[in-house]
């Protein structure tokens, strides 16, 4: 499958990589580089994550990687990464919320 990665995700990571940068530029780079990797491994098995259930929706799934929710929809083909949220996070608060971005 492939992996698409939203302008939100993107934005998400970068949003991360900076917050953590200013304390450790190492550890702000293997963070990212962390989450990358548990986002990839959805190519292959891309109903790995549960279903988030903010969003009533069967199609929006989510993989935690540390504090964070990695929330993704796939469809037959296609992977899209759609946001990279700290879990302590009311997402119900979030304009759009993530599940509305594909």
């Amino acid at each position: 499958m492939k992996i698409i990665w939203t302008k939100s995700a993107v934005s998400s990571l970068e949003n991360i990589k900076n917050y953590i940068a200013p304390e450790s530029e190492y550890y702000a780079i293997d963070s990212i580089e962390k989450i990358i990797s548990a986002v990839e491994k959805l190519s292959n098995f891309p109903r790995l994550g549960r279903q988030v259930a903010e969003a009533k929706s069967e199609d929006v799934r989510e993989i935690i990687y540390g504090s964070y929710r990695i929330m993704y929809k796939a469809d037959k083909d296609t992977v899209y990464i759609l946001a990279i949220i700290h879990g302590a996070r009311n997402i119900n608060n979030l304009n759009p919320r993530p599940w509305e971005i594909v």
